[in-house]
C-alpha cells in the first residue's frame, strides 16, 4: 500500500523531478487534456474528477505521513486534480488551455484567501483543498474573460 500510495501522489515519480514538480505535473495534465482528454464526455469527465479527488485525498495523507511532512513537494496528484478541474468544459484550443494553465499555477503558488487558510486543514484534506479553490479561482476568472472575448 505504501508504494502504490507513493507512486500515486508523485504522479507516476514526477514529484521527483527538480525544478517545479507541481509545475510540470500540471503542463502534462494540460497535454493530457489538449490531445485526449477533452474528448471525454462530461459525466466521464467528473467521475475521473471525483476519482482523481478520493484517491489523491487518501494517498496525500498516506505519503506525507510516511514523509512526516504536512505538504512535501513531491506530492502532486493535487496539481493534477487542480488542473484537470480548471479545464473542465473547456475548449481544446491552445489559448483556453494555456490560460487555464497559467491562471491555476498563479493561484496556486501565490494562494490568495482563502487558499492559504484552506491549506491547513488535515492531512490530504488540506493538500487536495487548495488546489480545488485554486481551481475555482482560476475558473472563475477566466471563463467570462474567455467569453468576452470570443
Amino acid at each position: 500500500m505504501k508504494l502504490s500510495s507513493k507512486i500515486i501522489a508523485t504522479f507516476f515519480g514526477v514529484g521527483y523531478f527538480p525544478i517545479a514538480p507541481g509545475t510540470l505535473t500540471s503542463l502534462i495534465v494540460v497535454l493530457l487534456y489538449k490531445f485526449y482528454l477533452y474528448k471525454l464526455s462530461w459525466p466521464l469527465y467528473l467521475l475521473l474528477l471525483f476519482f482523481l479527488f478520493i484517491i489523491g485525498t487518501f494517498t496525500s495523507t498516506q505519503y506525507s505521513s510516511e514523509l512526516n511532512k504536512r505538504d512535501p513537494r513531491k506530492i502532486v496528484i493535487d496539481e493534477a486534480f487542480g488542473q484537470l478541474l480548471v479545464l473542465f468544459r473547456m475548449s481544446e484550443a491552445w489559448f483556453p488551455v494555456l490560460s487555464c494553465f497559467l491562471l491555476f499555477r498563479i493561484f496556486d503558488i501565490i494562494k490568495p484567501y482563502p487558499i492559504r487558510k484552506v491549506e491547513t486543514l488535515p492531512e490530504g484534506w488540506g493538500i487536495m483543498m487548495d488546489d480545488f479553490v485554486a481551481a475555482v479561482y482560476a475558473g472563475l476568472l477566466f471563463k467570462p474573460l474567455y467569453l468576452l472575448l470570443k
